[in-house]
This record gives C-alpha cells, structure tokens and sequence, in this order.
C-alpha cells in the first residue's frame, strides 16, 4: 500500500515538498454530469433559461475554478495553468449536461485537481442557473478520466 504523501511522520497535514521535482508537460481530464428533466434541459438548449447562457456562464465559471485550485483545496499547490477547456455538451439521454474539462501546465506536481474542481464549479453553476427550473437536478460521476507526465506517467480510465 502507498503511503499517503500528504501527512508527515507524525501524521500532522503538510503540503508536499516537490522542489526535487523534475519540471514536465502534464495534463489532466475530468468529466462530470448534471441530470435533470428533459423539460429543464429544454431550457438550455432553447437558451431560455432566465439568468441567460447556461453552457457559457459553466463554461468561464470551470475556467476560472480551475485557476483558483489552490484557494480551495488547502494541499494544494498554486499552479501556472497553461491551459484550460471545459466542453458541455447538453445530452437528451441523460437527460442533462455532460462536463468534460482538460487542464495543462509544465510545473512538478499535476493538474488533476484543477481539472476535477473545474468540472465540480462547472456543474454547480449548471445547476444555480436552472435552479428556479428545477431544485431535483443531480451532479453526478464527477471523475478523473485521464491523467499524464510526472513521475507516475499515465494513467486511463478504462
């Protein structure tokens, strides 16, 4: 078993030291949903919904999360993001929203966390702009799908 690199020997929290670190590219997916009625899902798509564009406002709302990492997770480190993209694409079999967010920078430590929080704030600012539609919506499978660089390489969601 791996031991968990964010307590030290006496079990205290710290934020890893990765001065050793070597610098490389890494990049990091996530993906997410919101569910909700075929009738709320309407509004997204007729771009009806009453506080304006539902994927455009999730879209900067990702971005701007994933910059922010950092203030929000308190290990985690402050990154120079190189890249952000969140693609929400409305999708009638849900029905609902799929979130999907691709982070880059070339640092020593990954971007997961910034992809996953960009899919969390994606999904919740979905879910504030439809909430006088619909309270009953549901963020779900919020994942890591892909990660690669650093010393653990790649890693796939099979």
């Amino acid at each position: 078993m791996m031991a968990l690199t964010h307590f030290d020997a006496e079990g205290r929290a710290h934020m890893v030291d990765v001065s050793d670190k070597a610098v490389t590219d890494r990049v990091a997916v996530a993906e997410g949903q919101v569910r909700m009625t075929a009738e709320t899902l309407a509004h997204v798509t007729a771009g009806t919904a009453k506080k304006g564009d539902v994927l455009g406002v999730a879209r900067i709302a990702g971005i701007m999360a994933a910059k922010k990492t950092s203030d929000l997770i308190p290990l985690c480190h402050p990154l120079p993001v190189t890249r952000v993209a969140l693609d929400l694409e409305p999708d009638e079999s849900l029905p609902g929203v799929r979130i999907r967010a691709t982070v880059k920078t070339s640092g020593q430590t990954g971007v997961e966390m910034e992809a996953l929080t960009a899919v969390s704030v994606a999904a919740l600012t979905v879910y504030d702009m439809l909430k006088a539609v619909e309270k009953g919506m549901e963020i779900e499978a919020i994942r890591l799908v892909m990660k690669e660089g650093g010393k653990s390489g790649r890693f796939e969601r099979t």
